[in-house]
């Protein structure tokens, strides 16, 4: 299916600093819980399955991106605000997408 710039335009993907990270027992598959710095946007949460290819020591003070349009999502007894966004690997193991320099907080992709 393919969609139109106007339709891309409505994803607001923004880059983030992990500032955070806690193991997240209660989640059903392995996820850490993620609080991520968007500059003006504020601090926001995320539950991330990326605990194979990443140990929280990996990705506290990462810059990443984010879709930060999206509804809140309940997972277990956490609210994540924000969708961390990866690349899914043929072994269903996500790795994350990072800016390949330092860029101000918040910034959106386009």
């Amino acid at each position: 299916m393919q969609i139109t710039y106007e339709d891309f335009e409505k994803v607001e993907i923004r880059v983030g600093k992990v500032i955070k990270v806690e193991e997240f027992t209660k989640a059903r598959k392995p996820a850490y819980k993620l609080w991520i710095d968007f500059g003006d946007l504020g601090i926001k949460k995320s539950s991330a399955q990326i605990t194979k290819l990443y140990n929280p020591n990996d990705i506290l003070n990462q810059f990443i991106l984010a879709v930060t349009n999206f509804p809140q999502r309940q997972i277990a007894d956490f609210m994540s605000e924000v969708l961390v966004l990866g690349v899914v690997l043929d072994d269903g193991e996500v790795a994350l997408i990072q800016p390949d320099r330092d860029v101000p907080l918040g910034k959106r992709i386009l």
